[in-house]
């Protein structure tokens, strides 16, 4: 186990207030809220966004990129598009300074107590929210009977599913735009053309997620060909999701 490292003077960080500071070699989020400090790493479990820069509000920090938030206490992650918790570090106060030692790995509950401010009363903590990854049942995609279109399309692709979120591609927002052309190579027979975004630009699931959307919509009867075409712009954010999802995810 690592050893408890002086990251700060206790008058350094303002309550409410954060700062970046380093323990052994990795970079962790300090935060002072409360009257008791506490620390995660600078790490959105999302895609990287460093922490220390999100907004701050009560026990609850924002990643600055697409704003999953994360409980500082604990580390656990409240909102999409993060799932998994980031690691919480034990904090101690002693000699006027801030302390840090490094946890090993990341915990949904995180460390059993932070540290509070000599002579001063330790905040109270309450149950993180959870993000619940049950899986809810889908619509099964319907049969394409007349004319193939956009719609047909879209309603076949509720069948692709976020692996980590179990929730289908269209209901999360990541489908753009549906572009149907006939076909040169096979006359009767339709192009399709699927404008995609990610939750992020290095989301682990791109691939997979590319891959069965070729499968489902290259399936159809009438498609001769499937084109999937990544947009980052503008970025996905938890707004595009709808309604279902966010029941689904329990956001409300």
């Amino acid at each position: 186990m690592s050893e408890f490292i002086r990251v700060a003077d206790i008058d350094e960080i303002p309550d409410p207030g954060k700062t970046l500071v380093e323990v052994d070699g990795e970079m962790v989020a300090l935060f002072h809220v409360g009257d008791a400090f506490y620390a995660i790493d600078d790490v959105c479990t999302h895609d990287g966004g460093p922490l220390a820069d999100g907004e701050l509000r009560d026990h609850k920090i924002a990643c600055p990129r697409h704003g999953a938030k994360f409980d500082i206490r604990t580390g656990a992650a409240l909102s999409m598009p993060a799932v998994r918790p980031t690691r919480a570090h034990e904090v101690k106060v002693e000699d006027g300074g801030v302390w840090v030692r490094l946890r090993s790995e990341a915990s949904a509950s995180g460390p059993a107590a932070h540290a509070a401010v000599p002579g001063l009363p330790i905040a109270s903590s309450s149950a993180p929210m959870t993000v619940s990854s049950a899986p809810a049942a889908t619509a099964a995609a319907t049969a394409v009977t007349g004319p193939l279109s956009e719609d047909h399309v879209r309603e076949m692709l509720k069948e692709v599913k976020d692996p980590e979120l179990f929730v289908n591609i269209v209901d999360l927002g990541l489908i753009y735009n549906v572009t149907l052309s006939p076909s040169a190579e096979s006359p009767g027979r339709h192009h399709v053309a699927v404008d995609m975004t990610m939750t992020s630009p290095a989301c682990p699931a791109g691939p997979q997620l590319i891959a069965d959307t070729k499968r489902v919509v290259g399936g159809i009867p009438d498609v001769a060909a499937v084109e999937v075409r990544i947009v980052m712009d503008p970025p996905w954010t938890p707004d595009r999701m709808t309604e279902a999802a966010r029941d689904q995810l329990g956001i409300f």
